[in-house]
């Protein structure tokens, strides 16, 4: 049970909103597509956000320690040779 939900989550909104950035940049000049959102470019400012959390969700989704890794020595850890303690 090491994977931690943030890191697919992360990739899914890097997906999406990157997907919905380079279609807003790729029609950043269309106003008839935005004259209903007010000419507001709602794609590239949603796509933007939607990336933005997607980076932050797989930056510490990648950073966090799983408990299992914290509770298991390395073979290379000195502390692991020690004593039994009783």
């Amino acid at each position: 049970m090491g994977l931690d939900i943030r890191i697919p989550l992360g990739l899914v909104f890097l997906l999406i909103g990157g997907i919905m950035g380079i279609f807003g940049l790729y029609t950043h000049g269309d106003a008839a597509l935005y004259q209903k959102s007010l000419g507001i470019n709602i794609n590239l400012v949603w796509g933007g956000l939607m990336f933005a959390f997607g980076a932050i969700m797989f930056f510490f989704g990648k950073r966090h320690k799983s408990p299992d890794a914290l509770a298991t020595p390395s073979p290379a850890d000195p502390d692991s040779s020690a004593k039994p303690r009783h």
